[in-house]
């Protein structure tokens, strides 16, 4: 009988962490009422939080159906049915194939192909995953910022950002904080700012 790959049993654990709500793949487990006490404070709410779970793990899962690397390679993020896919893929066919994916999953609205082509260099994960916790404390900690309502995912040492800000003046300021962090090269938004009230 042929053994699963290494790399199958990663993908079918991100496939979990996604149906538990975690953030991408450098999320920490956090206990159910945790995630469901930040889904219902962010714009979305329980179940709009909730279909965006179900549209990660739909895709999570059928990039591990099409290729075990996949789901290693790309990232995906959620928010409000609009999809986020960062990484760095192997070849063209690989980038195409997880954007296909993603489109075809029930619940998309949109699809941000921000993934990568190797160029041969490595890519410093730690790196990248310090970049990332670094922006959301200084979010977190920015009494002016409703961290909860982004998702954040840094590729070599680039900064890509998906949610809903209040207004520009708060998206300026996510900014402003990830221009500050040493090594980053760049902050790329896909961040819809809220209508004005009575707009």
């Amino acid at each position: 009988m042929k053994r699963p790959s290494a790399a199958r049993f990663f993908g079918l654990f991100l496939t979990i962490a996604a149906v538990s709500g975690l953030p991408g793949c450098a999320g920490m487990l956090v206990g159910a009422g945790a995630t469901a006490g930040m889904a219902a404070y962010s714009e979305r709410g329980l179940g709009g939080s909730a279909t965006d779970v179900k549209v990660h793990a739909d895709i999570t899962s059928a990039f591990l159906k099409a290729d075990d690397m996949l789901p290693i390679k790309i990232g995906v993020e959620v928010y409000d049915g609009r999809v986020l896919l960062t990484g760095v893929a192997a070849d063209e066919t690989m980038r195409a194939e997880a954007v296909r994916i993603a489109w075809a999953t029930a619940g998309v609205k949109e699809v941000y192909n921000e993934i990568q082509l190797s160029g041969g260099g490595a890519v410093n994960l730690a790196h990248d995953s310090w970049i990332t916790t670094q922006l959301k404390t200084k979010m977190t900690f920015d009494k002016d910022i409703m961290a909860v309502n982004y998702s954040i995912e840094t590729v070599d040492a680039v900064i890509y950002l998906i949610g809903l800000a209040q207004s520009q003046a708060e998206l300026d300021k996510v900014i402003a904080h990830g221009r500050t962090i040493d090594y980053v090269k760049d902050i790329i938004p896909h961040v819809e700012i809220k209508p004005a009230a009575g707009s």
